[in-house]
C-alpha cells in the first residue's frame, strides 16, 4: 500500500441543505465585474465585454457561518456578496444550452478582497492572487440543490453590515448569466464535478472592520451570516 511523505491535507467539503452528505470542492473560480453598477463604481465601462476570471483556493472557503478573521498585511478589506454555483459535472467547450445540466446547486458567498493590495498590484500590472486567495477569504452558505430551487435567474441579493443594507441588487442584473459563465469558462479550462463558481457582485462593495456583523441573503437561494474578528 502506498503512503504519503507528509499527512494528506483534509478534503474541503461544503454542507448541502437538507442532507447529511457534503459537496467535495475541486476548484474555485470567480467572475470579475459581472454587474454593471459595480463595474461603474470600480471605474470601468459596464458594457458587455467578455467576462474575465480569477481563482481562489478550495481551502479559502469558510462554511457554516464561522467568523471571518481580518487578514494581515491589509488595512482595507472589502466585502463582495455573490451567488455561487456548484457543478456536478463539467467538460471543455460546453454549449450554453447544455451548461445548466452541469449545475448541482447554488449558494451565497462573500468574496473578500484586500483592496489596498489589489490596487497596488493593478498599479504595477501584477497578478491579483494575494488580494483574493488568502485564508478564509470566502465565507459560504450551504448549497441549495437545483433539484429543489431550480436555476434562479432573478431574486434580490443583499449584504447587511451591522444592521444597515450596504449592497443590494438582483440576480437578473448579471451581465453574463449562469449558463453563459459556465460555457465561457469552459473555453479556458476543463470544468469538472466539484468546481465552484462565484458569479460576481452588485454595487455597494465597501470595507469591513473587526467586530462587524455581516448578514447576506439571496432570494430563493439562501442566507449567510458571520462576524468579522
Amino acid at each position: 500500500m502506498s503512503s504519503t511523505v507528509i499527512p494528506s491535507p483534509p478534503a474541503v467539503t461544503l454542507p448541502v441543505r437538507g442532507s447529511e452528505s457534503t459537496f467535495p470542492v475541486r476548484r474555485v473560480y470567480c467572475v470579475g465585474r459581472n454587474y454593471a453598477a459595480h463595474a461603474v463604481e470600480m471605474g470601468h465601462d459596464p458594457s458587455r465585454e467578455a467576462p474575465f476570471f480569477f481563482q481562489k483556493n478550495p481551502d479559502n472557503l469558510v462554511p457554516g457561518g464561522r467568523p471571518f478573521p481580518y487578514p494581515v498585511l491589509s488595512r482595507n478589506v472589502h466585502h463582495e456578496v455573490e451567488c455561487f454555483v456548484a457543478l456536478k459535472n463539467g467538460g471543455a467547450d460546453i454549449g450554453v444550452n447544455q451548461a445548466l445540466d452541469c449545475v448541482y446547486g447554488y449558494g451565497v458567498a462573500v468574496d473578500f478582497t484586500r483592496r489596498d493590495i489589489q490596487d497596488e498590484a493593478k498599479a504595477k500590472s501584477r497578478p491579483w492572487e494575494m488580494s483574493k486567495a488568502f485564508e478564509a477569504s470566502a465565507p459560504v452558505s450551504d448549497i441549495a440543490p437545483a433539484t429543489e430551487i431550480g436555476h434562479p435567474e432573478h431574486g434580490a441579493i443583499s449584504l447587511v453590515r451591522n444592521g444597515t443594507v450596504i449592497q443590494h441588487g438582483d440576480l437578473s442584473q448579471m451581465i453574463w448569466k449562469t449558463a453563459e459563465i459556465i460555457a465561457e469558462l469552459s473555453r479556458y479550462v476543463c470544468l469538472a464535478a466539484g468546481d465552484i463558481i462565484l458569479t460576481g457582485t452588485p454595487a455597494g462593495v465597501g470595507p469591513v472592520e473587526r467586530g462587524d456583523r455581516i448578514a447576506c441573503s439571496i432570494e430563493g437561494v439562501g442566507d449567510l451570516a458571520f462576524e468579522v474578528i
